[in-house]
């Protein structure tokens, strides 16, 4: 799991058939001080976010668990949204998972 900022949407007229109503996301990811940390990356957005928040993204074969695996082709998703950046630089963990927070 990463930390990365949204910042951008993906509009794409053909895409493989099980993205079809799924939002993708442009990633920047973010090193421990939250600044920019190598190339932006597209993503499948698993939680609802929205240009300008923090998330937590993963990819590789971890990146399809939140939907059918052997039907959604990605290598990168939004798992989570992150409350406040005040969470991660005080060193809180809460962050808001679909609707849900944990501590």
């Amino acid at each position: 799991m990463q930390l990365a900022r949204v910042i951008g949407t993906v509009v794409a007229t053909v895409k493989n058939e099980s993205l079809e109503g799924r939002k993708l996301l442009v990633v920047q990811s973010l090193n421990k001080d939250l600044e920019p940390s190598g190339k932006p990356l597209v993503a499948v957005d698993s939680v609802g976010a929205g240009v300008g928040e923090l998330v937590f993204w993963c990819r590789g074969k971890e990146a399809s668990f939140p939907f059918k695996r052997e039907d959604t082709p990605t290598d990168c998703t939004i798992i989570g949204i992150v409350d406040s950046d005040a969470h991660v630089t005080n060193g809180l963990q809460t962050a808001r998972w679909s609707g849900r927070t944990h501590d």
